[in-house]
């Protein structure tokens, strides 16, 4: 299959000037010095109590990325790979970010395309969407508001911190339900140290790969879903450039209400060659139907990219998993020596030396045995990094103090 076209729009509404995006058509190559193998990425960061951590991630968070893929890997090992290195990017982001000892916080949407397969990791309650060349709508991100997720309510309680409303003295429980101490109403986050280690950057991930037929892919800010659905940002944009289509969803979301909250949208069109613009679905004329469900490949089949499809307009799911643990994310499934830097810590890739990494696996000679290696290993730094966010350890730092402070 030739490689599509990427077009890209965006629009933006600022009111508290807290949102950031990263446009980059030709992010990178996987092999250096091969065009041909050239990436794309596209991103929102949509900060809150102050824009330093949604500067912070935008400057960072690719990089972070790159430095986390092993070197040498074929393109099938390199999107296998994906996953668990925005795992691993996220949070050494979110660490990093920590020792500059600010407050501020921001949900993250990180889209990669490559080809035709599109991997997206999501903190937050900025959004992602996908809509097929026949109308069919993907979602490729998860909310990680606790009024939407209660699975993530159930987490952070376990983990010690407080979900409900805002208590007026005297009066009644106002708001969506927030994480206190902080009062953030998001689970997942990269930044807000003042909440707790609680509240992860560990990001929901879906890859999944389009047929040559394409599809426009939608990241917009909370300032646009809060007002407008997704239905009706697809009906007001489907036909139009994708600059055209970000400035109509934008101001759609704006209409009503007026100018609420900094409201940002990315449209992004994957494109058969030398097609300019989409134009309408080919079936299923102006029906939206939603699909949380893909057709899943059977789990005893490689990872194949290469073949065509007997449906033109079928995506298909490669990988799906918002799971909070990061031995489950770094270690499962796919913790092949080749696929990790050898003698690094898997997030934040400093040297480690013999014997001074912490294996991510309970029973390391067991898997020693089964696999070849005890890895992969975390530093000491990031262990507990990773205790703390699963409710194995005290919170530190501000966190600590902040919660020293409700009690008394």
């Amino acid at each position: 299959m030739e490689r599509p076209d990427v077009l890209c729009g965006e629009a933006a509404r600022s009111r508290k000037g807290e949102d950031f995006t990263l446009l980059l058509a030709e992010a990178g190559e996987r092999v250096a010095g091969d065009p041909s193998t050239s990436f794309s990425v596209f991103a929102l960061f949509d900060g809150h109590n102050g824009s330093g951590a949604a500067m912070y991630a935008k400057d960072n968070l690719l990089n972070n990325l790159l430095r986390a893929i092993p070197s040498g890997l074929s393109r099938e090992e390199w999107l296998a790979v994906l996953p668990r290195v925005l795992v691993a990017a996220f949070v050494k982001t979110d660490k990093d970010f920590q020792a500059v000892a600010e407050t501020s916080g921001t949900t993250v949407t990180f889209v990669i395309i490559d080809e035709w397969v599109v991997t997206v990791a999501s903190v937050g309650d900025s959004r992602c969407i996908l809509e097929s060349a026949d109308g069919s709508v993907y979602h490729l991100s998860a909310d990680h508001r606790f009024d939407s997720n209660q699975d993530e309510v159930q987490r952070v309680t376990a983990c010690g911190s407080k979900v409900g409303k805002l208590n007026l003295v005297g009066g009644p429980q106002v708001g969506p339900l927030r994480c206190w101490p902080g009062g953030l109403c998001l689970s997942r986050s990269i930044g807000d140290m003042d909440v707790g280690e609680c509240i992860i950057p560990v990001p929901h991930v879906k890859q999944v790969k389009l047929s040559n037929a394409g599809g426009r892919i939608i990241i917009a800010s909370d300032g646009v879903w809060d007002d407008l659905a997704f239905e009706m940002a697809l009906e007001c944009s489907r036909g139009f450039p994708s600059d055209v289509a970000a400035n109509r969803i934008v101001n759609e979301a704006i209409q009503p209400r007026g100018l609420r909250d900094d409201t940002t949208c990315i449209v992004v069109d994957i494109l058969p060659p030398e097609k300019l613009a989409p134009g309408p679905p080919t079936k299923r004329q102006g029906k939206i139907v939603f699909n949380n469900m893909f057709r899943r490949k059977h789990p005893d089949v490689s990872f194949k990219l290469d073949r065509e499809y007997a449906e033109p307009d079928e995506v298909e799911e490669i990988f799906e998993d918002g799971s909070a643990m990061i031995s489950k994310r770094l270690a499962a499934g796919y913790a092949l020596q080749s696929m990790f830097k050898p003698f690094s810590c898997a997030v934040c890739q400093v040297q480690l030396k013999a014997g001074q990494g912490v294996s991510l696996h309970s029973n390391p000679l067991q898997h020693e045995k089964l696999q070849g290696w005890q890895g992969p290993f975390l530093c000491q730094s990031c262990n507990e990094k990773k205790d703390a966010m699963e409710g194995k350890r005290p919170p530190t730092g501000i966190a600590k103090f902040v919660m020293l402070f409700i009690l008394v």
